[in-house]
């Protein structure tokens, strides 16, 4: 099953287009700078020496800051690409004995911003909404695309304040509470 999700992963991620992103047949442009591509760089050698470059790793030519989609196949659950937020083209592949191992290893670090699960098995799902520790949890569908302003999003741990930017709490971190309390005599 894994090695046909893999094959399936690898054949999607060689049809992404990287360029300019003015361009209409573009997919994915580039990073936001010269820094965050060193940093996805030195990610990847990392990922690479942790576990198997399964595709891309490069930086591309062109003007501006280019890194291939980048797939990195049998990563340790505490291997660093495993443990640290990227924010870059780069996927780790992590193998789970079963699912009880896969949410102890998704809750295996000190981030938390959001998360999937798909599955069929409804008690998979409720499991998660009760186990896994994310700001922002997505059954059955990818984990990015909350529409700001409509939907609520902030991460747990190091990956915010748990608070949900678009939420009705979200006022309260620009206020400071104060107590006040007053003895009734009479």
């Amino acid at each position: 099953m894994y090695d046909a999700f893999v094959e399936k992963l690898l054949a999607r991620v060689k049809k992404i287009s990287v360029g300019d992103p003015a361009r209409q047949e573009t997919y994915m442009g580039p990073v936001i700078n010269e820094g965050a591509m060193t940093s996805i760089l030195g990610y990847i050698d990392k990922g690479s020496a942790e576990g198997k470059l399964l595709a891309g790793g490069k930086r591309l030519p062109g003007d501006g800051w280019f890194v291939e989609p980048t797939i990195i196949g049998d990563v340790p659950p505490t291997g660093v690409i495993a443990q640290e937020e990227i924010f870059g083209p780069v996927l780790a592949l992590i193998k789970a004995k079963n699912y009880d191992d896969a949410l102890a290893i998704a809750n295996n670090t000190e981030f938390g911003l959001t998360g999937s699960v798909y599955s069929r098995d409804d008690a998979k799902l409720e499991r998660a909404r009760d186990e896994f520790h994310v700001g922002n949890l997505y059954f059955n569908r990818k984990s990015t695309g909350a529409m700001v302003g409509a939907h609520p999003f902030g991460g747990f741990n190091m990956s915010g304040t748990d608070s949900k930017a678009g939420g009705p709490d979200y006022l309260g971190l620009f206020t400071q509470a104060k107590m006040v309390s007053k003895k009734i005599t009479g």
